[in-house]
């Protein structure tokens, strides 16, 4: 818990550090020295906060953020993101798309984590399952970018294109680099593991399910699993949605950088950071709720003899 805490102020600040270490600056980009002049260049500096350096620049945009102001977009002339009712900015289109492209992607790993459980298909399949997902995601990216593209030719924002997009990046994520395989095979792992527990085998001569059993303790594990599978889709929604063409988060971020919009590059790896954190502190609640139920389980146990529960 107390890591997730940390998250949306460290991951800015390691952001922060990184693009600082880049050629240039967003003075100079805006306005070269060549073109604008010493004088402007240093007032546009001041302007943008980072005529002071690296740690100064930080603490103001931190500062902001904290209030929900992230600033304006040096590149685009927009808001990045503003809670002004009919404001254009350029998260509020790009988070949704963002957070569908990501929900469809989970369906897909929920059923993978769903037939492990449930030791669907059969252990014969296997050879199967790994090849469904041994093809990298930036070769699926690409096949699904060609796909749309072929399919609605010069129709850029038609909105069937657009869910098109969503729906083939939603695909990619799925399956590509084993997101799908590998959450089936490891939670069907997992249960097989620990149903041979000898533990379990004397819960079942007592009358007691097997899922009631092991799933206290193979919970935290799966509780790990799906959250790194869900990081892992997260960070490959930076290459879907740029090389399909998904006007999402992870476009904006990689545009920001490349043009070092230090607003956008900043807010959007913050809302990376904040769903980092927030799963992260949904893992630590879970452990600590199965740890309790753990240490309350021996007092729900009865027994036969008087004698034995009164000693």
């Amino acid at each position: 818990m107390f890591a997730a805490l940390l998250l949306p102020v460290l991951v800015p600040a390691i952001i922060t550090m990184f693009i600082w270490a880049l050629p240039g600056d967003p003075a100079s980009i805006i306005c070269p020295i060549e073109t604008c002049g010493e004088e402007q260049n240093r007032l546009l500096a001041k302007e943008l906060h980072i005529d002071e350096g690296m740690v100064s620049f930080f603490s103001h945009w931190l500062s902001q953020a904290s209030t929900g102001d992230f600033g304006r977009s040096n590149f685009y002339g927009l808001e990045v993101l503003s809670f002004q009712e009919g404001k254009e900015d350029l998260l509020s289109e790009s988070i949704p798309n963002t957070s569908l492209l990501l929900i469809f992607s989970l369906i897909i790993v929920s059923i993978g984590s769903l037939f492990g459980a449930m030791n669907i298909p059969s252990k014969k399949w296997d050879p199967v399952v790994v090849m469904i997902g041994i093809t990298p995601i930036i070769v699926l990216a690409l096949i699904s970018g060609a796909f749309v593209e072929i399919t609605y030719p010069g129709s850029e924002f038609a909105d069937p294109k657009n869910w098109m997009k969503l729906v083939m990046g939603a695909l990619t994520l799925g399956f590509a680099d084993a997101a799908f395989s590998g959450t089936l095979l490891g939670v069907r792992e997992t249960f097989s593991r620990e149903k041979n527990q000898r533990y379990v085998g004397v819960s079942i001569l007592r009358g007691e399910t097997v899922f009631s059993n092991t799933f206290p303790n193979v919970a935290n594990a799966l509780v790990g699993q799906y959250r790194a599978r869900i990081l892992h889709i997260l960070s490959g929604s930076v290459i879907v949605e740029v090389v399909v063409g998904i006007s999402g988060v992870g476009d904006l971020l990689l545009m920001g950088t490349l043009k070092q919009d230090f607003s956008v590059v900043l807010a959007a790896a913050f809302i990376f950071a904040i769903f980092s954190a927030l799963l992260l502190f949904f893992q630590a609640l879970i452990e600590c709720l199965i740890a309790l139920h753990i240490r309350r389980a021996p007092s729900n146990v009865q027994f036969v003899d008087p004698s034995l529960e009164a000693a």
